[in-house]
């Protein structure tokens, strides 16, 4: 069997193998190697943004490039069509760039009457506007480019077999798997007092569990509106609201708080959400195809 074969035979096999080979294989090779696992945070403070780079680069050229092998020319466009699909109604635009914001202000709110600790980072930030360009400017960069991957390919795939909701955990658990390369080199600057065999299974657990949660919401946002610009702009909120403005600046058990209680939170607003939908997130798919 070619490989052209065996990768239209395994199409979401090949994407996921593909998106975490380039991701922690770039990530590893500007880290140093293992050996550089976790990192210092002067390491992590002079590297992370060539680092991040290299994650992103997973998803987009994972997905950008299975969908020209399995689809073709005709894939491509059509990946292109719902780029710019932006005509969806105000209301999905609201959803979609609001709910992470509204989540991490109320927990961040509620937590911060407990201690001042908890007080968010563009209430403590000297250039608040300088924060809050920079947070759109990587929410931004960071939703356009793994959204190419996550929701340009293997979504669509995976909703030709599965419901709203189990496509949301299958992608949402290895979203996670994804990130814990990165999380695990950086643990360093947030483990605080917080010993790294404790801090990283926890932070792993629990932020896995959160992405899991925001992308069974993001899912069912796309099953309603087709539109991979709005999945890359709630992708670009969440990263803008709960790791830039509205996250504490915070480490160790404090920041684990925190990252748990949003996480609970986004969770009950997927309940609420299967439920006042009738069951239809968690129905199996009816009406799906290779172009959806």
């Amino acid at each position: 069997m070619s490989i052209s074969a065996f990768i239209k035979r395994n199409p979401l096999l090949t994407y996921f193998s593909l998106a975490f080979a380039i991701s922690w294989g770039g990530a590893l090779l500007v880290i140093g190697g293992p050996g550089g696992i976790p990192g210092t945070p002067e390491q992590i403070e002079k590297l992370m943004l060539l680092v991040v780079m290299a994650l992103m680069a997973g998803p987009s050229v994972a997905g950008l490039l299975l969908t020209g092998i399995v689809y073709g020319w005709t894939g491509l466009r059509e990946l292109l069509s719902r780029l710019f699909r932006w005509r969806v109604g105000v209301r999905w635009y609201a959803v979609a760039l609001l709910t992470a914001p509204l989540l991490a202000a109320v927990v961040i709110f509620a937590l911060s009457l407990f201690s001042p600790e908890f007080l968010p980072a563009i209430v403590k930030a000297d250039n608040k506007v300088l924060l809050l360009v920079l947070s759109i400017v990587v929410g931004l960069c960071g939703g356009f480019l793994e959204e190419l991957g996550w929701t340009g390919f293997a979504i669509p795939r995976l909703r030709m077999h599965y419901s709203t909701l189990t496509t949301g955990l299958i992608v949402g658990v290895l979203w996670g798997a994804w990130h814990f390369l990165v999380n695990f080199w950086g643990s360093g600057a947030s483990s605080g007092g917080v010993s790294i065999a404790l801090f990283m299974p926890l932070y792993f657990l629990i932020g896995t569990g959160q992405l899991t949660a925001f992308r069974v919401l993001m899912v069912w946002i796309y099953d309603r509106t087709g539109s991979l610009l709005l999945a890359m702009l709630m992708h670009a909120s969440l990263i803008a609201s709960t790791i830039f403005t509205l996250a504490p600046v915070a480490t160790g058990m404090t920041f684990l708080t925190w990252f748990l209680v949003l996480t609970v939170a986004l969770w009950i607003v997927v309940a609420v959400v299967t439920i006042s939908n009738g069951r239809q997130v968690s129905k199996q798919p009816s009406g799906w195809n290779e172009t959806a």
